[in-house]
């Protein structure tokens, strides 16, 4: 059984980097790579007046090496990735995972109105809800053994965790006791 409608509780506005590194998108790839690693990041929101213009991204860089030998007068922009997925900060962490899949990209930038706000990546999300790996690298399926689905999220209070049926929901052991002590 495949759920689309999960959610985590956990918006992306709360996850999200607000103190992104960013650069304008004529900055020349020598100094976007001098900057990367100063501050020690593998890729670099290109904005300009807070408009998303590309992400610069280490594979961008490693291509652009392939290519070329030489970019000293090579701008940022030229070889950024400029299709970008964006995401609100309204959003709900498990959208945000599911719309990395989707796209297969591992990072993105959180926008209102077109302005970049924050950043996101799939390692912000891993270090505070672990659990969303598998969903991450293999998409939310439940698995059911006898009564019990083996993880999920609980219909009634949203927690990740091994969940039951119990009244036509799936709920995790507390809220299955919890149900019986109604009944």
């Amino acid at each position: 059984m495949k759920n689309d409608n999960i959610k985590l509780g956990i918006k992306v506005g709360d996850v999200m980097i607000r103190n992104f590194i960013s650069a304008k998108p004529e900055i020349s790839v020598i100094a976007a790579v001098e900057l990367m690693v100063k501050k020690r990041i593998g890729s670099l929101i290109l904005q300009d007046k807070g408009v998303l213009k590309g992400i610069l991204t280490e594979k961008d860089i490693m291509w652009a090496l392939s290519k070329k030998r030489d970019l000293t007068n090579i701008k940022s922009i030229d070889i950024c990735t400029r299709k970008i997925t964006t995401i609100r900060p309204s959003a709900d962490v498990y959208d945000a995972v599911r719309v990395m899949r989707k796209s297969k990209f591992r990072r993105l930038p959180v926008v209102i109105k077109k302005k970049v706000i924050g950043y996101l990546t799939l390692k912000d999300i891993l270090r505070i809800q672990p659990e969303l790996f598998d969903i991450a690298r293999h998409g939310y399926e439940k698995h059911e053994v006898g009564n019990v689905i083996k993880e999920g999220v609980c219909d009634k209070c949203e927690r990740f965790d091994l969940l039951y049926y119990k009244d036509g929901k799936l709920v995790c052991e507390k809220c299955q006791e919890e149900l019986e002590d109604i009944n």
